[in-house]
């Protein structure tokens, strides 16, 4: 078997968006705001800045270092698509007796759920910071620029009306997401 030597990927980086690396840190600065993660995970991983692109590089990898680098390259460019473009999921409210509603407070990070199975008590989903929620009539439209705390938000949500002891074919209420964006592109929806 042919081991490889050094494994190298590049990620194009865009002119209206700003990279600052420091060690494993990389923060990404553009026109709708910044994203930074830290990669100390990824040991064997180096992460440079050279002539407008990303350069992510190993030696003597193995199948998990080529794996890791894989995925720190989506990483970085689902950060820039964050800053250029910004990510938008679009939740249904789906009830089928008691109308639930549902208030967003952003002093709290919190999404309030009331009535939902037409229970006394508020349930409350966190949302994580970063992200704009507004509710409009049946949904609710989460965005922001880090695609994983706007895809945690909605699970947050999506989790907090989970119906438990009940048989799921019969009790479909809920909030669920059914359309996903990238800036105005539609990338996931449910028919």
């Amino acid at each position: 078997m042919v081991k490889t030597v050094h494994a190298k990927l590049e990620v194009n980086v865009p002119s209206d968006v700003e990279v600052k690396i420091e060690g494993k840190r990389v923060e990404v600065k553009g026109p709708l705001g910044s994203v930074q993660k830290d990669f100390s995970h990824a040991r064997d991983i180096s992460i440079k800045m050279t002539d407008g692109k990303i350069i992510l590089e190993t030696y003597y990898p193995k199948k998990k270092q080529l794996a890791v680098l894989g995925s720190v390259r989506s990483h970085v460019r689902n950060m820039i698509a964050g800053v250029t473009k910004g990510y938008k999921y679009v939740m249904k409210i789906a009830y089928a007796h008691f109308p639930i509603s549902v208030k967003f407070i952003p002093e709290q990070g919190e999404l309030v759920i009331e009535n939902f199975l037409g229970e006394k008590s508020p349930r409350k989903a966190k949302i994580l910071p970063g992200v704009n929620v507004k509710v409009e009539k049946d949904d609710v439209i989460l965005t922001g620029t880090d695609v994983e705390a706007v895809g945690q938000s909605a699970a947050n949500i999506q989790q907090a009306t989970k119906i438990k002891e009940k048989d799921p074919r019969v009790f479909q209420d809920g909030i669920y997401v059914y359309r996903k964006y990238v800036g105005d592109q539609l990338v996931w929806k449910i028919i």
